[in-house]
Parts: structure tokens; sequence; C-alpha cells
């Protein structure tokens, strides 16, 4: 019954907590080289950019998980359901050369498996974005992708 159009909507549900995101990346990127003293090794006009792509990444599963569910109780679970396989196969607690060939495949579904590349390549190794662009192809569609079917799944109405 709100005269807001569906795409009005849509942004109204995303502007906020992207504008969360930046400024959480922001503070950790900050902390990360004036309180913890760690250096970094590369652009971090670059490193911002990949913050930039996994957030966009991770905003439209966001939304997506939200046109399944019915409820924040089930949206919580489902985003537990996504957010555990997703740090466990990323290669950040666990190498992904190590896993099982079953298990490597999956990883390679997970978007954050390309931003850990993304943040050790410029962190550690001062890769520059010939080296990365790979990694943030394959994040940028996978966000436009998410992004996409999220709008398609998208409904002005309460279920």
């Amino acid at each position: 019954v709100t005269p807001v159009s569906r795409l009005g909507l849509f942004l109204g549900k995303l502007i906020p907590y992207a504008v969360v995101g930046i400024f959480e990346a922001g503070t950790v990127l900050f902390l990360m080289r004036f309180l913890f003293t760690v250096p970094i090794a590369g652009s971090v006009t670059l490193l911002f950019s990949g913050c930039l792509l996994f957030l966009m990444t991770a905003l439209s599963l966001g939304l997506i998980i939200s046109t399944f569910t019915d409820n924040q109780i089930q949206a919580l679970q489902f985003a537990m359901l996504v957010i555990l396989p997703s740090v466990l196969l990323s290669g950040f607690i666990f190498p992904q050369d190590n896993m099982p060939l079953p298990i490597y495949a999956l990883g390679q579904v997970v978007p954050a498996t390309y931003f850990i590349r993304i943040l050790r390549g410029v962190v550690l190794r001062d890769a520059h974005f010939m080296d990365l662009w790979p990694n943030m192809a394959v994040l940028a569609a996978v966000g436009i992708g998410l992004l996409l079917i999220a709008s398609m799944r998208f409904k002005k109405t309460v279920r």
C-alpha cells in the first residue's frame, strides 16, 4: 500500500546496509594499519575496491535470502546456513590447497574465496590490478548476477 516504487523500496533496503558496510570496511582498514601497525604492501585503493565488490555480493546474497523467507528468524537461520560454509570453505581458516577435491570445488563457489585472495594479494604480496582482475571479475559477475536474481524475486507485497 506504499506509494514507493519497487526500485525505491529495493534501494531503501540496500543503501543503509551498504553505508554501514563501507564504514565498517574503512574502520577495519584504518585500525589494521594504525592501531595494529599491519603494513599494507599494496594499494589501499585496490583493497577498498575489492571490499566494495565483496560488499555488493554479500548484500545481494542477503537480499536473495530475504526473498525466500517469511520473517526475520527464518532469514537469520538461512544466513547462518550460508555464512558458516563460506568461512570454512573460503580459505580463511583452512588452506584450500589441502582440501579434498570435492570440498575444494565447493569452495570455488563461495564469493568469500575471491575476496580472501584479493585481501591477501594486496596486503601481503603487493599484487596489482592485473594480478587480481580475475578474482575481481568473478566477484563483480557474481554480485551483479545475485542482484539481478534478487530484483526479479523481489515482491512489493507482504506474503
